[in-house]
């Protein structure tokens, strides 16, 4: 399933591929998060333009809506989103904590009181990983408990522990040839990562990932958890760090030797009138983007958005026009593509150095 290709001389980096059901995965990679079958947006065609292989969606909000049942009557989620390659579902776990004020947790699942209808949709680690099946998804994430930020060493400690009691009956549900990743759990505390590397990383998962990273924590918190936890994970599998997504912290992360990310921000941002730049994030709705007919990062121009200029963009998010948060998403989703080129390419060509340099601003 995992194998890796190259290795950098002076970190943890590492260059692989993921063979998945729907295609082989190029590491380290990004996916565009897709919560409910769809990046915001932009369409299947267009992400496979810009060359993305993996995306994600969620267990939590599809269940809800469409249902399982219609997706599954459609073929399975690829097909039902016209997207052929890897998807990869979140197993509704980083709901627990974000829902935390309509779900009730207990040892054998959670309950969830829909946020859309009230309705009750009740989640075993059994049922969780039978849902990703049905959806026909590439890898089902295991269902756990992620514990916010701030939270005390004694939460942190029980939302680990459940984790640890759901791993082997994930692990149990799943059919012949299903990929299941389990997660590690634990916080900032450095003895409570270990001790669940320990214990996750000895279950047959196919991949291993960190949660509770991300989920609040300053910089400063989440770069030594990232550090401490990734080279306790197996070698021989893929290694995925859980909705971390600006560009220097991806880069910090491969150098720990983390293979795959997902994240929210290229999407969010971008729906909010920002862009992603060798600069910096700049706010393309200011006034200082008026007058500018070109584009708004010369050593960031994409075929996608070159032929809009960055006045014309502005023009957009000021008239509230849709077309705006679409040029901005795929420009973008164009610059995370182009930054995890040159993440492989660094580590093939055992560069890391220039690779840190040319993103110091970004």
């Amino acid at each position: 399933m995992f194998k890796v290709l190259a290795q950098t001389s002076n970190n943890h980096a590492r260059r692989g591929q993921v063979g998945l059901h729907h295609g082989v995965v190029e590491t380290p990679a990004f996916m565009p998060v897709g919560t409910q079958g769809t990046v915001k947006t932009v369409g299947s065609e267009d992400l496979k333009s810009l060359g993305f292989e993996m995306i994600l969606a969620n267990t939590y909000h599809l269940a809800l809506r469409p249902g399982v049942d219609v997706i599954e009557r459609h073929g399975g989620l690829n097909d039902f989103m016209a997207w052929d390659r890897p998807i990869l579902t979140d197993s509704g776990g980083f709901q627990v904590m974000s829902l935390s004020e309509i779900r009730d947790v207990d040892d054998d699942g959670v309950t969830f009181k829909s946020h859309l209808d009230g309705s009750l949709l009740r989640m075993t680690p059994e049922s969780c990983i039978e849902i990703q099946r049905r959806l026909g998804v590439d890898v089902s994430m295991a269902l756990d408990v992620c514990a916010p930020y701030p939270a005390d060493r004694d939460e942190v400690l029980a939302a680990m522990q459940r984790t640890h009691l759901w791993a082997p009956r994930n692990l149990g549900a799943r059919t012949e040839g299903q990929a299941v990743f389990g997660i590690v759990q634990g916080g900032i505390y450095q003895d409570l990562r270990c001790k669940s590397a320990e214990l996750i990383g000895s279950l047959p998962f196919d991949g291993i990932a960190i949660g509770g990273v991300s989920v609040g924590e300053p910089t400063e918190l989440q770069h030594p958890v990232v550090e401490f936890t990734a080279p306790l994970l197996p070698q021989n599998k893929p290694r995925y760090l859980m909705g971390v997504g600006h560009p220097n912290d991806i880069i910090h992360a491969v150098k720990c030797g983390v293979d795959l990310f997902d994240c929210v921000l290229p999407t969010r941002m971008a729906r909010h009138h920002a862009l992603y730049t060798m600069n910096g994030i700049v706010n393309i709705a200011s006034a200082e983007w008026t007058e500018h007919n070109g584009p708004v990062d010369e050593r960031s121009v994409f075929p996608q958005t070159e032929r809009y200029s960055a006045a014309y963009l502005r023009h957009l998010f000021k008239a509230r026009e849709p077309l705006g948060a679409r040029i901005a998403t795929l420009h973008n989703l164009a610059f995370y593509a182009r930054l995890m080129q040159d993440v492989r390419s660094a580590i093939e060509q055992d560069a890391w150095a220039g690779l840190e340099a040319k993103y110091a601003d970004a």
